[in-house]
């Protein structure tokens, strides 16, 4: 079984940083990509950003400059530095993990639970 842990939500003022972590533990033999995304109120889930094993970046058009995602492939963990943080950032922050549990399988989607961040203003 795979866990997909987030930790690193709160509440900030508008302009404020927040670090989130993602950690994966468990029967995964490799992972491909690790990621973020999130989900306002009302809305659907959009792409954060997301971190391939090889360091291949990709990040959503409209957070290019705030946010950077970085990942240590040892440890199976992921993190998302946002700063300058606005009010519609409030949302809460999902950690998708694209993996492979045995030899043989193909890939799929493990994601954790979620981290609330709110921003006000």
């Amino acid at each position: 079984q795979v866990q997909v842990v987030e930790s690193g939500g709160g509440l900030v003022q508008a302009g404020g940083s927040l670090r989130l972590s993602c950690a994966t533990s468990g029967n995964i033999l490799s992972i491909n990509v690790m990621g973020w995304f999130r989900q306002a109120p009302g809305k659907q889930r959009e792409l954060v950003a997301t971190f391939a094993s090889d360091g291949t970046t990709n990040y959503a058009d409209s957070l290019k400059g705030r946010f950077t995602i970085s990942g240590d492939n040892a440890k199976n963990t992921v993190y998302l530095q946002m700063n300058s943080l606005k009010p519609e950032d409030t949302a809460v922050y999902y950690c998708l993990v694209l993996g492979v549990l045995r030899v043989g399988l193909p890939p799929d989607n493990y994601w954790g639970q979620g981290t609330q961040v709110t921003v006000s203003s």
